[in-house]
C-alpha cells in the first residue's frame, strides 16, 4: 500500500496542518475564547521548529547556524508564553465546553489515518543516533559489558532509558539474528536489530501517548470526544511529524500521560513517575507538585510507588554493572548528582555559554517548590497545568536538546487545553482511602 511512499516536506506539512488545525478546532463563533489563543500558541511553534530543522539538515552551509539560532530563540519565546499560560490556568474558573468542529467518528478516523502515516514515517525514516545508542547500550548491558559508548551517553540519558529497550531488542534480535545486514549509516554499531529496536520503541511510545490522551478524557473528563480531539491535534502538529521517531522525546511524554491516567491509584501513578525520573532525571522536579496533590490522601502510597520503581531500577543497575565504579556512575546520573554541565552541550546551548543555565535552573527550582503551597486546593486540572508548566520549564535549561523536547509537555498541555472544569477532582474525593485511613476512621 505504501509502495514508493514519500514523506511530506516539513514546510508543506506545517502550512497544511496549521490550516487544518484552525478548521477543526478554532471557535469562530467565540473569537476571543482562550481555546483560540492556545491553538495559535501551539501553531506558532512551527516556524521555530522549521528554522531548527533547516539548521540541522544544512549544518555547515552558509547562514545555517544563524537560522538555527533564530529557531531556538523563537521556540524559547513561544515556550515562555506557554509556560505563563499553564501557570495561569489554575486561576481560570469558568471553562465553557468548546467542542471541536468535527464529529467524534470523523476525528477518530483522522487519528487512525495520521497514526498510519506517522508510523510509515518511522519505518521509512532515519533513526536518531541517540536512540540507536540506547539500543546498543541495552545489548551491552544484557552481556554485562561496558564500553566507551556507555560513558559518552550517560550525560544525555538516564540509566533507566536503556532498560526499556531490553524487550523489543530481544524480540528483534531473535527475528533478525546477529548477522542482520548493516544499515547505510557510518557507525558499525548501527545493526539492523538495533535500528528495528529503536523504531519499535518509538512507535510504541507514540501509541501510548495517543491512547493515553483518549483514555484520560474518557475516564476523567467524561467525554471521549475531547480525548480524540487532543490526540488529533497532537498528531497534526508539525513537531510530531518531524520528530515522530525520537524516543528520547516521546517516551517521557508517554509515561507522564499514563501517570495522569492512573492518578486515582497513587501507587501506580507513583511507580510510573518513578520510572519517568529514572528514565531521564529532569522530571524529578514534578515530585513536589504530585506529593502536595496527594498530601491529604494517598501520599504514602504515591511515595511507595516512586520508591519501588526507583529501587527496581537500582537493582537492575546492580546486576548489569561490571564493577562498582560503573554502578555508581549510573546511579549518579540517574539522580543528577552532579554540577550542571557547561561544556559539550547540544541544542540551543551549543551556541550559548552554559553558565547562563545556572540562573535558569535556580528559577526553575523555585517554580517547582512554589507549586507545593500554590494552588492551595489542588485538583486534576491544576495537576495537569502545573505538570505541563514544569515540563515546559525544562526546555529552557535542558542541556542536550534545549527547546526541542516538546513531547515532554505537549500531551499534558493539550489535555489542559481541552479539559472541562475539574475543581471537584481532588485527592480527598477521588482517591480511595487506604486500610490505615479506614482503621483510623473506625477508631475515631
Amino acid at each position: 500500500i505504501l509502495f514508493q511512499y514519500d514523506r511530506v516536506n516539513p514546510t508543506t506539512w506545517a502550512y497544511l496542518s496549521s490550516l487544518l488545525t484552525l478548521a477543526l478546532f478554532f471557535k469562530f463563533s467565540r473569537f476571543w475564547a482562550v481555546r483560540n489563543l492556545d491553538l495559535l500558541l501551539v501553531i506558532l511553534l512551527a516556524p521555530g521548529l522549521l528554522c531548527v530543522k533547516y539548521g540541522l539538515d544544512a549544518a555547515g552551509a552558509e547562514g545555517a547556524a544563524s537560522i538555527e539560532v533564530l529557531g531556538y530563540v523563537w521556540l524559547f519565546a513561544i515556550n515562555l508564553l506557554l509556560l505563563l499560560r499553564m501557570v495561569l490556568d489554575s486561576t481560570m474558573v469558568r471553562r465553557p465546553l468548546l467542542e471541536p468542529n468535527l464529529t467524534a467518528d470523523a476525528l477518530a478516523f483522522l487519528v487512525i489515518a495520521l497514526l498510519v502515516f506517522l508510523t510509515a514515517n518511522v519505518v521509512t525514516g532515519t533513526v536518531a543516533q541517540a536512540d540507536v545508542f540506547a539500543a546498543q547500550r541495552a545489548e551491552h548491558l544484557s552481556h554485562l559489558e561496558s564500553s566507551q559508548l556507555e560513558q559518552s551517553t550517560l550525560n544525555t540519558h538516564g540509566p533507566g532509558f536503556t532498560l526499556v529497550f531490553f524487550l523489543p531488542h530481544i524480540s528483534t534480535q531473535t527475528l533478525l539474528g546477529d548477522d542482520a545486514p548493516r544499515s547505510d549509516l557510518d557507525s558499525p554499531g548501527y545493526s539492523g536489530a538495533r535500528i528495528v529496536t529503536a523504531r519499535v520503541v518509538a512507535i510504541i511510545s507514540q501509541l501510548l501517548i495517543v491512547s493515553g490522551l483518549v483514555l484520560v478524557s474518557l475516564w476523567h473528563f467524561d467525554s471521549v470526544r475531547m480525548g480524540i480531539a487532543a490526540a488529533a491535534l497532537y498528531l497534526l502538529l508539525p513537531y510530531t511529524a518531524m520528530w515522530t521517531g525520537n524516543v528520547t522525546h516521546a517516551l517521557p511524554g508517554a509515561l507522564l500521560v499514563w501517570a495522569v491516567l492512573f492518578y486515582r491509584q497513587p501507587l501506580i501513578a507513583g511507580a510510573l513517575l518513578g520510572l519517568l525520573v529514572g528514565t531521564i532525571y529532569y522530571p524529578v522536579f514534578l515530585l513536589p507538585l504530585w506529593v502536595s496533590f496527594y498530601w491529604r490522601r494517598g501520599v504514602w502510597r504515591f511515595a511507595s510507588g516512586v520508591a519501588a520503581s526507583i529501587s527496581l531500577l537500582i537493582v537492575t543497575l546492580v546486576f548489569t554493572s561490571t564493577d562498582a565504579a560503573m554502578f555508581f556512575a549510573r546511579l549518579q546520573q540517574m539522580f543528577g548528582f552532579q554540577l550542571p554541565m557547561i561544556e559539550g552541550l547540544s541544542g540551543a546551548w551549543a551556541y550559548w555559554s552554559g553558565y547562563y543555565r545556572y540562573p535558569l535552573i535556580a528559577v526553575f527550582a523555585f517554580l517547582s517548590i512554589s507549586f507545593v503551597p500554590w494552588p492551595a486546593q489542588k485538583n486534576l486540572g491544576s495537576l495537569l497545568s502545573c505538570s505541563a508548566a514544569l515540563m515546559v520549564g525544562t526546555q529552557f535549561w535542558h542541556a542536550h536538546s534545549g527547546g526541542m523536547s516538546l513531547a515532554w509537555y505537549l500531551p499534558v498541555l493539550l489535555l489542559t487545553v481541552f479539559r472541562p472544569n475539574l475543581e471537584d477532582r481532588v485527592a480527598l474525593q477521588v482517591v480511595s482511602p487506604s486500610r490505615w485511613d479506614r482503621s483510623a476512621r473506625k477508631a475515631a
